[in-house]
């Protein structure tokens, strides 16, 4: 029993890898303010500028809806090591005031300084 969930756990840990590995970061577009939100409805994400510190990806960035109202929110992403860079995924955010709370699919891929953003 013991050997079957070490084995699994040794899969998954590969699998997990070999996806992670499999994707081509550097032909991501780069990083661009303002993008649109993965959430939709004509939502413009601005003043993304992610840094890596400790493990994680943190920013602070506005969400702005298509009548000008600007919400101002932080989100921290997990800061995965791949490909010579960090992959900042996993992505959870808040509203400044604390009033929200979320996830979020978007990723950033960050190498040398330069930062690109996965269009899913």
């Amino acid at each position: 029993m013991r050997t079957t969930i070490i084995t699994a756990v040794t899969m998954t840990a590969l699998a997990i890898g070999t996806a992670l590995a499999a994707e081509d970061y550097v032909t991501w577009p780069l990083l661009r303010d303002p993008f649109p939100s993965t959430a939709g409805g004509g939502i413009m994400i601005g003043g993304y500028d992610p840094v890596v510190d400790g493990g994680k990806c943190t920013t602070a960035f506005t969400a702005t809806t298509p009548d000008g109202t600007v919400y101002r929110n932080r989100v921290e992403f997990d800061a995965v090591p791949t490909a010579g860079g960090i992959l900042c995924a996993n992505g959870r955010w808040r509203s400044e005031d604390g009033s929200a709370t979320g996830t979020t699919p978007f990723r950033v891929f960050i190498r040398d300084g330069v930062r690109r953003m996965a269009m899913e």
